[in-house]
């Protein structure tokens, strides 16, 4: 999730959890397999105090396909932010 800091300000990477506000430093990446096909991929972004806890809610749907530092990661062609 993307959010802006303040009016005017640029867009700051914000941790996906509910009610966060913290910088992101996390990409979790999933799909759900119903829906998707196995090479697409979404996201979330994760701070360091939420990364375990989204992290664990994908991984027990069976969701999560990898987890990447921010500053590392290369969003594949046909993947998606949420």
């Amino acid at each position: 999730m993307i959010t802006p800091d303040a009016p005017g300000a640029p867009d700051v990477p914000t941790c996906s959890a509910k009610g966060c506000r913290a910088a992101a430093v996390w990409v979790l990446a999933w799909n759900n397999p119903k829906l998707h096909t196995p090479e697409r991929r979404k996201t979330w972004l994760a701070c360091e105090e939420h990364r375990e806890h989204l992290s664990q809610f994908l991984g027990v749907r069976g969701f999560l396909k990898d987890v990447v530092a921010l500053g590392e990661w290369v969003q594949p062609e046909g993947s998606e932010r949420r």
